[in-house]
């Protein structure tokens, strides 16, 4: 399973209102109340499999493909039969597709107890394991595998994962692939794996249109609540079109708003903590939304978010025909040969896209020799989208040098900017070079190995991993632990 190194963050939303993961942990529970914004999600559709892809299968919007004629009678059946079906239904149908995930990790916590003990008011830190949380969706299977939708937040540096399902019975998941801008993630379970009583009991969920929806309509959301199992509850879509920066937590409700940011439906059905990945339902019992956040403060009530699933079904698809990948030991993996840093929100603000700014090429670099230049912006890597400088070099430690990776570009072009794709040959990180090389001559006295180090020690000029990695602070604005604003 690919692990995914990061710790859990908290980010502030407007007027006071934090966003917290939506995930449970189980500690986390203990110490503190939910003041904040928690990620949750919600369901994904039915999905088929090809010779070549795995898809969804959706509902068609009706939206787009009723004909003018038929517009008032459609309408006037959609008023009488909407919201006639029983919940309790919809609900029966709908569990056997909806799935509790828990999570196991090591993080360092602080020891508090050293604050007045024998450490002097130091709180030296210590590993423990942390147990979160979720939910998900089952949105497909191919010959080999089944597929579950949840959120990016909820797999997050997990170092195990398992899936539960509606027969209680669990089983071990691999992260297959994930966009962590757009809070999604897809696990899946080998279908040799789980016995024949599970799959005659558990079904795929049937992706309907968020385009649909309406403001005022009834919606139902399922999700593993506080870990403690399935739980179900209504309400009505508040608002549609809200949209959650992804780097600052805040939100926006300009429809127009063009930022990459994740779409998103409002709703007052209540959402709480292991909720994350669990399905928004329609009164047909399809899937509109991936449940992923709620805005609470004292100021607020009944205020939850929900990813609109028509806007990431081609994401959820790639996702689920991605090949899984094992994070490479520290200094196997590839570098691209730049310095960068992130484009900050005073950047995009006069029009710098949203990336990572090149700050300088090596010379002779594989960047360089497949064209990037200085003050381009890496928007994506490997068909994920980059967004800050430390998302760039956590994507590089899956990669081997030697491996052909597609990059797409920025490139400055007046007082705009251009798109560039191009294919860059990852290269072999000289740090781990260097120090191997430096272990060779450990007999050399303590002062002599101390001003080699020195000399050998990068400038800031190598490339985004090394630099990261050793904690240098270059030209290019780039610190360890501080990141490179």
């Amino acid at each position: 399973m690919s692990n995914i190194n990061k710790n859990t963050i908290k980010k502030t939303a407007k007027k006071g209102a934090k966003v917290i993961l939506c995930a449970a942990l189980a500690g986390g529970l203990l110490l503190g109340g939910y003041n904040g914004i928690s990620y949750f999600t919600e369901g994904v559709q039915n999905v088929s499999a090809s010779s070549d892809k795995t898809t969804l299968t959706m509902t068609k919007s009706e939206k787009k493909s009723k004909e003018k004629k038929n517009t008032e009678e459609k309408k006037e059946t959609e008023t009488k039969t909407k919201g006639s079906l029983d919940v309790s239904d919809i609900a029966a149908e709908a569990m056997p597709s909806v799935v509790s995930i828990t999570t196991k990790s090591i993080q360092e916590v602080q020891n508090y107890y050293g604050m007045f003990g024998m450490y002097g008011g130091y709180a030296p830190s210590q590993e423990e394991e942390v147990e979160g949380s979720g939910s998900g969706i089952i949105i497909g299977k191919n010959d080999e595998e089944l597929l579950i939708a949840t959120n990016y937040h909820v797999v997050e540096g997990a170092d195990t994962l398992s899936v539960s399902f509606i027969d209680n019975n669990s089983y071990e998941g691999t992260v297959k692939g994930y966009e962590e801008n757009k809070d999604l993630a897809v696990v899946s379970i080998p279908l040799e794996e789980i016995s024949d009583d599970t799959m005659d009991q558990i079904s795929i969920a049937t992706i309907g249109s968020s385009d649909d929806l309406v403001v005022g309509e009834q919606v139902i959301a399922i999700g593993n609540a506080l870990g403690y199992g399935q739980s179900v509850t209504t309400g009505i879509v508040s608002a549609k079109n809200r949209k959650m920066d992804s780097t600052s937590g805040s939100f926006s409700s300009d429809e127009d708003d063009n930022r990459n940011g994740v779409n998103l439906l409002q709703t007052d059905a209540a959402i709480n903590p292991g909720n994350s990945g669990g399905a928004l339902l329609n009164m047909k019992g399809e899937v509109v939304g991936i449940n992923s956040a709620k805005l609470a403060s004292t100021e607020v009530e009944g205020m939850g978010y929900a990813i609109a699933v028509s806007d990431v079904s081609d994401i959820l698809e790639n996702l689920m025909n991605e090949e899984p990948r094992e994070k490479l030991d520290e200094g196997e993996n590839g570098v691209l040969g730049i310095s960068g840093r992130t484009v900050s929100e005073e950047g995009q603000v006069y029009g710098i896209p949203q990336g990572v700014f090149v700050g300088e090429v090596t010379e002779g670099g594989p960047a360089e020799e497949a064209g990037i230049k200085m003050n381009s912006i890496i928007t994506e890597f490997a068909g994920k989208s980059v967004v800050s400088i430390d998302q760039l070099v956590n994507y590089l430690q899956y990669y081997e040098p030697g491996e052909e990776v597609e990059v797409v570009l920025q490139v400055p072009d007046g007082e705009s900017y251009t798109e560039k794709t191009v294919t860059v040959t990852l290269g072999k990180n000289e740090n781990k070079e260097k120090s191997e090389s430096k272990d060779e001559s450990a007999d050399e006295s303590a002062d002599e190995s101390a001003d080699e180090s020195a000399q050998e020690q990068p400038s800031g000029d190598g490339n985004i991993l090394e630099d990261w990695e050793n904690g240098i602070l270059s030209e290019s604005g780039m610190q360890f632990f501080d990141g490179w604003r």
